[in-house]
């Protein structure tokens, strides 16, 4: 790792910043309204209504990068906050909702860029190199004592002209430069990494899910890895062929669907208790969060109506209709129901055996969902909602017992191994993530000195510093 390839500088001072602590002996402390102008110019209301511009809002950016890209409109149409007008070499920081810590660099400017008045526009002075004013800006230690310092609640804000009275470091300009060089190579070295990885997430994701698109439909026989014998047409659209031997049923036929309970927020009567509850939220594709779970009112009755126990398996009625998941075991001893926007699904009986397996549905709706058959049910045109006689009416491939077993089995193993490797290359994003912020506020900081990494670049500003105080030198001797 760089970090720890570099050293410490050989002589520190206190900053006297509380944030700050120790700063390299030559770098100077200065407020920033001293050595940055903050926002410039802005749009009047005098603007023709037909100037058109990209916009840039506090939600549409991250810690040093755009999120989304800006949203071109004409002033007529914009909000009252579009009025930071944006040049090439301007740094944004959001003195509004400040816990998201949106900064951005406009290393260039194609077209009039506006930015919303939650932000502050930083335009570097000749003794501050643009770049090195981003890094700074996306400092942690910085941006967490901005926060710190917000007032509000749920959108805590810092006020421009505060924010200006703030000190921050000022090494030298072609110290600057240079951090700012380093920074530029090993962050976009890092975020190749981290591309790398996101990027193979995605592809193990369609792995799985090809890998449970062809057992459920019986493209495979995953007891021989090989295609079956003979299909047959299922008279599905969603489905095609199966296996000749499979049949296609309703989900009614082989399971009993219950909707959930309304949201009760207060004792009604002298039997209600106070249960857990899970909604949508609760139910995703990857399994049921335990996270957060709210509480409502419910009858000893409606426990056993409504009541949840492993092995059920819960499915959205709205938001996105038909995502599902298996109750493996319950989070905590205490009792837990379902709100109306879920319905709980048990396989219906003969005797005292199973007709069909929960796992198995779980699986075949993985597939009616990639398939974008989901949508097509819940008309997402209008309001979505996966409603009881849309699921009763969904018709899925119906394989012998033992069959849904030995499938089962096999996409529970093959799944599995999949989501291993997806979790370990999300843990490497965030290693990244971490090292990543670790190493910009160190750099700007002068925690490390990144001076002899530097030098060796060709395109070093340090070593061109030197190589023109060199010739001034050689110029001065020969006068």
């Amino acid at each position: 790792m760089v970090l720890e390839l570099l050293k410490p500088y050989l002589a520190y001072k206190d900053s006297g910043l509380e944030w700050l602590g120790e700063v390299p002996e030559h770098w100077e402390v200065q407020r920033i309204k001293h050595y940055l102008s903050i926002n410039e110019s802005t749009l009047g209301e005098d603007t023709s209504p037909d100037f058109t511009f990209d916009y840039i809002d506090i939600g549409s950016v991250g810690t040093g990068f755009l999120l989304t890209a800006p949203h071109r409109i004409q002033f007529h149409d914009s909000p009252s906050r579009a009025r930071r007008v944006v040049r090439e070499g301007d740094t944004l920081f959001s003195t509004v909702r400040t816990y998201l810590k949106a900064v951005w660099h406009a290393d260039t400017t194609q077209f009039n860029l506006i930015a919303s008045t939650g932000f502050v526009v930083l335009t570097p002075r000749k003794a501050s190199f643009p770049k090195f004013v981003s890094y700074f800006c996306q400092c942690e230690p910085f941006t967490d004592w901005i926060s710190a310092n917000s007032v509000g609640v749920t959108y805590p804000a810092i006020p421009e002209t505060k924010f200006a009275t703030f000190d921050s470091v000022v090494p030298p300009f072609v110290e600057q430069e240079a951090i700012a060089h380093f920074l530029d190579h090993t962050t976009n070295q890092i975020d190749r990494l981290i591309q790398a990885n996101e990027k193979l997430i995605e592809l193990l994701r369609e792995q799985k899910q090809a890998t449970i698109h062809e057992a459920v439909t019986g493209r495979i026989d995953v007891r021989t890895r090989k295609p079956y014998a003979k299909y047959k047409d299922s008279g599905v659209e969603w489905l095609g062929d199966v296996p000749e031997h499979w049949n296609v049923a309703f989900v009614k036929r082989n399971y009993t669907v219950r909707l959930g309970k309304m949201l009760q927020s207060q004792r009604r009567g002298a039997g209600d208790r106070e249960v857990r509850y899970l909604k949508a939220k609760n139910v995703q594709w990857t399994g049921i969060d335990w996270t957060t779970v709210d509480s409502m009112f419910a009858t000893v009755s409606e426990l056993d109506q409504y009541g949840v126990s492993a092995g059920d398996l819960l499915v959205c009625e709205g938001g996105e209709g038909g995502r599902c998941a298996m109750v493996e075991a319950l989070d905590g001893a205490n009792p837990c129901i379902i709100q109306n926007a879920l319905h709980r699904v048990r396989p219906r009986t003969n005797g005292n055996k199973s007709v069909t397996k929960n796992n198995w549905l779980k699986y075949a709706l993985r597939t009616v969902s990639s398939k974008g058959w989901l949508d097509v049910l819940n008309d997402k045109a209008t309001i979505a909602h996966f409603t009881a006689e849309k699921f009763g009416a969904l018709q899925v491939p119906k394989p012998p017992f033992c069959e849904q077993s030995a499938i089962v089995h096999f996409l529970a193993i093959a799944t599995n191994q999949i989501e291993q490797s997806i979790r370990a290359r999300a843990k490497n994003i965030e290693l990244l993530r971490e090292y990543r912020t670790r190493l910009v506020s160190d750099a700007v900081t002068g925690k490390i000195d990144v001076r002899t990494v530097v030098a060796d670049s060709p395109d070093s500003p340090l070593k061109q510093a030197k190589e023109i105080n060199r010739s001034e030198s050689n110029l001065t001797k020969n006068d």
